[in-house]
């Protein structure tokens, strides 16, 4: 998105982007009204932050604290959000942020959330997170540490958990507002969508690995659960 930005101001955008706030970058006047030349799919990220962290403590219900993996080319938006959602007094959970910026980073980030006396891990929404899915799952394994994150296809490659929009439904939804700017559509008056579509997976074969005992009504929510 910067970079696009940084090329041009008047060619019109449509993204689908999961990592960022439109409104707090300054790259949109509002969701209704962006008033600009970007327009597209954008994630409602600090709801989903909770929700993960909500996930993990029905997973685990001692949970205390929490390694969460960040990428910092993603910016600040999903490290606030997480943050913030760890304080409620809900939750109460402490939190390690561990960087990554390469893929050669994610070795070391899993050692050091297990040496750090992580219960759980949450990884943060980029493009190394979903680029990476069956290392991280594998490394998950090893490390025998719990893990929840964007990305549906993580639990179907041996990940404990995933939640998350649809990612088809995401495509879809950008394509369907690249053909209205095609016709003429001004993006500045194109509202930004939120994602409509969301699935839970849970890998059952992982909870057998890691030794735990989710309980039913949990499982029971899941849109998909891997046997």
């Amino acid at each position: 998105m910067r970079a696009a930005l940084s090329a041009t101001q008047t060619i019109p955008i449509v993204a689908n982007d999961l990592e960022s706030d439109p409104v707090d970058t300054g790259w949109a006047a509002s969701l209704a009204h962006p008033g600009g030349n970007i327009t597209g799919v954008f994630l409602a990220f600090p709801d989903f932050a909770a929700k993960w962290l909500g996930l993990l403590k029905d997973a685990l219900p001692e949970l205390s604290r929490v390694a969460v993996l960040w990428d910092p080319s993603t910016g600040l938006f999903q490290k606030k959000a997480i943050e913030d959602a760890a304080k409620s007094s809900k939750l109460k959970l402490a939190l390690e942020i561990i960087e990554v910026r390469t893929p050669s980073d994610l070795d070391g980030a899993f050692s050091s959330a297990k040496r750090g006396g992580a219960y759980a891990l949450v990884m943060l929404s980029s493009p190394l997170s979903s680029a990476n899915v069956r290392k991280e799952a594998e490394l998950a394994i090893l490390h025998n540490l719990p893990v929840i994150t964007l990305f549906p296809d993580f639990a179907r490659v041996g990940g404990l958990m995933a939640y998350g929009p649809n990612l088809l439904g995401v495509f879809r939804d950008t394509g369907g507002m690249i053909a209205k700017v095609l016709q003429g559509t001004n993006p500045a008056d194109l509202p930004i969508q939120r994602p409509t579509k969301f699935e839970l997976v849970i890998n059952l074969k992982t909870v057998r690995a890691l030794g735990l005992t989710l309980p039913d009504t949990l499982v029971a929510l899941a849109d998909e659960v891997i046997e």
